[in-house]
C-alpha cells in the first residue's frame, strides 16, 4: 500500500472545565489524521495534545505532523517499522503526534488483512473491560457528591485525581470513600502534585481508605525516590508520567519503583512501542492499565483493541471521552454498555470522524 496523501485535521473539542494537579482544561487539543493509500482505503489517527505532560500543543503537533506526512507520502504503508523509525530519525520525542500516525498504520494493516484490529494484533478471545470514571478536583464536599451521582449511575470503579495539597487530597479520599461505601472501587492520581514528604503523609494517611492504586505520586525527577516510597507506601504506586518508552520500564522496574504501570499512547509513541512496554512489564510481572489524555473514540477505540491483545493489561482507565466532551465527532468506534467497552468487529479500528463536524475544522492535506 503507498501512502498517497494524508489529510490533518485541528480536532478541536469543546469540553466542560476539567481540573487536574497540572491545570484545568477547556478543550482538548487533539489532531486527527486519514492517511489514503493508493489500495482504495485510508487509516484514521488521532491523538491529544496535554502540554503539561508531554510538552506537545495541538500547534506543534499539526506542524509537526505536515512534516511526517510529506515524509511519508509514495511511501509503503505497510511497512510500520520501517515508516515508524523514519520519524524518530526525522525528530526525538514528539510522541503524541507519532502516535496519530503510528495508529493510522495499523488501522491500514487491520483493514487490508480484513480484521479488527484486536485480531490483527494476535488476539484470540475477549475479556470484560471496564473502565473507570474521573473526579477531576475540586472541593472534598463537591468531589463526594460528584462520587455519589457516579454510584447511582452504575460506576463501579472511581479514579480520583489529587495533588494540589496533601493534606486536603486526604480528606477528598476520606470523603469520597465515607460517601460510596466499601464496594465501589477507589483509584487515584496525584499527577505529579506531591513531592516525597507529602507523598508519603498522604498515602499513608489514606492508608485505611482501601485504595487500589495511586498514580505518579512525585515529578519524574524524583524518580530516586521512588523505591523508598514503594517500600513505605500502604498503596500500591502505578508510573506514568514517569515511563514513555520501554527503555523507562525497565530503568522503573529495575529499580523496584513501582507496583504497575500505565500505557499511553501519547507518550509512548503509539502501538509500536506500547507493545515493547507491555513486553517488558510482563516480562518482570509488572502489570499495565490501559489509560489516555482527553482522545475522542476514535483513539479510544484503538486503546480498547490493544487492550483487549494484551493479557498483561488488567486495568482499564478509558473514560477519556466522558470526561467532559461536550460533542461526539465520532461515527463507528467503541461503545459503551454501561461502563464495559465493546469494539467493533469490523476490519481495522473501527472509528472515524464525523464528516459534518470535519467540515467545521482547520485541515491541511499533504
Amino acid at each position: 500500500m503507498t501512502i498517497l496523501h494524508t489529510d490533518i485535521y485541528k480536532f478541536s473539542i469543546p469540553m466542560h472545565p476539567f481540573t487536574i494537579a497540572t491545570g484545568t482544561m477547556h478543550y482538548a487539543q487533539n489532531i486527527f489524521i486519514r492517511m489514503h493509500t493508493d489500495a482504495g482505503i485510508y487509516g484514521v489517527g488521532e491523538c491529544s495534545a496535554f502540554p503539561m505532560i508531554v510538552g506537545e500543543t495541538q500547534a506543534t503537533c499539526f506542524e509537526m505532523a505536515k512534516d511526517f506526512a510529506a515524509l511519508w507520502k509514495n511511501k509503503d504503508a505497510a511497512a510500520i517499522e520501517e515508516r515508524l523509525q523514519e520519524l524518530h530519525s526525522f525528530t526525538a520525542f514528539n510522541a503524541t503526534v507519532k502516535s496519530a500516525f503510528d495508529m493510522a498504520l495499523y488501522d491500514l494493516a487491520a483493514k487490508a488483512a480484513g480484521k479488527p484490529l484486536y485480531q490483527f494484533l494476535g488476539a484470540t478471545g475477549k475479556k470484560e473491560l471496564e473502565t473507570d470514571l474521573t473526579i477531576g478536583i475540586d472541593t472534598p464536599e463537591q468531589m463526594a457528591a460528584k462520587a455519589i451521582d457516579f454510584v447511582k449511575r452504575g460506576v463501579r470503579i472511581i479514579k480520583i485525581k489529587l495533588g494540589k495539597n496533601a493534606k486536603e487530597d486526604v480528606e477528598r479520599v476520606r470523603k469520597i470513600r465515607a460517601a460510596v461505601g466499601p464496594a465501589i472501587g477507589l483509584r487515584i492520581d496525584a499527577n505529579q502534585g506531591w513531592n516525597y514528604e507529602e507523598a508519603l503523609f498522604a498515602l499513608t494517611n489514606m492508608g485505611a481508605f482501601n485504595v487500589q492504586f495511586c498514580e505518579q505520586p512525585m515529578r519524574y525527577w524524583d524518580d530516586d525516590k521512588l523505591p523508598a516510597l514503594v517500600k513505605q507506601s500502604p498503596i500500591k504506586l502505578m508510573a506514568d508520567e514517569s515511563m514513555f518508552d520501554h527503555h523507562d520500564a525497565k530503568r522503573i522496574i529495575a529499580a523496584n519503583a513501582c507496583d504497575y504501570v500505565n500505557i499511553k499512547f501519547a507518550k509512548s509513541g503509539g502501538i509500536w512501542e506500547a507493545q515493547k512496554i507491555h513486553a517488558v512489564c510482563k516480562e518482570h510481572n509488572i502489570p499495565c492499565m490501559m489509560g489516555g489524555m482527553l482522545e475522542s473514540r476514535v483513539a479510544l477505540t484503538a486503546f480498547a483493541h490493544f487492550a483487549l491483545a494484551h493479557d498483561n493489561v488488567v486495568f482499564y482507565d478509558m473514560d477519556t471521552c466522558m470526561l467532559g466532551h461536550k460533542t461526539d465527532p465520532v461515527t463507528g468506534g467503541v461503545q459503551y454498555k454501561g461502563f464495559l467497552l465493546e469494539v467493533p468487529e469490523i476490519p481495522g479500528i473501527g472509528a472515524d470522524a464525523d464528516e459534518a463536524f470535519l467540515q467545521t475544522l482547520e485541515k491541511v492535506t499533504v
